[in-house]
């Protein structure tokens, strides 16, 4: 339950990167530069907590030990995943870009088969791949069609090309995430705290930024003030705050495809929170309707995740102490 509530305020944070990130677009900046600054900006926050805490140097020795994974699953866990998400809402409102993006609930769901989880027997230890939860699909599918109802009154505002330049960067962003997320889970192994590994990860895909940004530089010039104080916000709010929460949340959960399952599917309410900002800041109606009946599907889609996460962990409680003799 704890690790769900985690997910949720997550989600509230990773909210102002797609309104920022479609005002940014509005105000004449570049995608390239949202991208990539959102990540410089996060290095030195990283870098100084991890230094606090005194456990750089275990950072450094997990990269130098593999650095091959570390540079391919970082790239996928935070460049495919955020660039995509950066081009589409050059083409499509934050409404449809944040609505799509909850394809990853979905998609984490279905990359279980890609892992394997490791089981003791009287022979050893072996390696079993992980079966879909099919609760957890079905509940998370059903999240899926709330969001799909809050988009259906405004998706008439659009064109077969905004919806394309919108929609499929973002389906790509939605299976990139976790894929990556779980891979740098499985190849750190515990080892290394979320800390730890949200900074590896944000040094190892610098190579990606560091392109898109000499590249920006060519083509469309230097950010704006405004949109270097934006990514800010972003690279704070998002990159800092809701990534190590979201990587904290999913890293309790790891080894129960159930409960990550509903951890991710939390990032459903970043809907809601960006409906809410919308309204707040941008002076957007309330939605009504098949809109509200998408939201009510979406907040009871929730309610049923925590409802049987909490129940597999008391099931799960009696069964450690039995293991224990007590």
């Amino acid at each position: 339950m704890r690790e769900i509530i985690l997910g949720i305020t997550a989600s509230m944070f990773f909210a102002v990167t797609f309104i920022l990130n479609r005002s940014m677009e509005l105000d004449g900046g570049s995608w390239l530069w949202s991208s990539s600054l959102r990540f410089f900006f996060m290095l030195p926050f990283l870098i100084l907590i991890v230094y606090i805490r005194g456990s750089g140097k275990q950072v450094i020795h997990e990269m130098l030990s593999r650095p091959m994974p570390w540079l391919i699953w970082s790239t996928i866990g935070f460049g495919l995943f955020y660039a995509p998400l950066t081009y589409a809402a050059s083409y499509g409102p934050g409404w449809l870009v944040a609505g799509t993006w909850q394809m990853t609930i979905v998609a984490g769901t279905l990359l279980a088969p890609l892992f394997f989880v490791t089981k003791p027997t009287n022979h050893g230890p072996i390696h079993v791949r992980n079966k879909i939860e099919i609760r957890a699909l079905s509940i998370s599918m059903f999240i899926l069609l709330g969001v799909m109802l809050i988009q259906l009154p405004q998706a008439g505002q659009l064109n077969a090309a905004q919806i394309a330049a919108g929609v499929l960067p973002v389906v790509i962003a939605a299976f990139a995430y976790p894929l990556g997320n779980r891979k740098m889970m499985e190849l750190c192994g515990g080892r290394l705290d979320t800390f730890q590994r949200v900074l590896g990860m944000t040094v190892a895909s610098l190579p990606l930024w560091i392109l898109l940004s000499v590249y920006g530089l060519v083509t469309v010039g230097p950010p704006s003030s405004e949109q270097l104080l934006q990514t800010f916000i972003v690279g704070v709010c998002s990159g800092v705050i809701a990534t190590t929460l979201f990587f904290i949340a999913t890293d309790r959960v790891r080894t129960h495809q159930g409960r990550l399952a509903a951890v991710e599917a939390t990032q459903s309410t970043q809907v809601l929170f960006v409906m809410l900002g919308e309204v707040l800041l941008l002076s957007s109606p309330l939605p009504s309707g098949i809109a509200a009946l998408g939201l009510l599907i979406i907040i009871v889609g929730m309610l049923l995740h925590s409802y049987f996460t909490k129940k597999a962990n008391s099931q799960k409680q009696p069964s450690l102490l039995r293991e224990k003799g007590l």
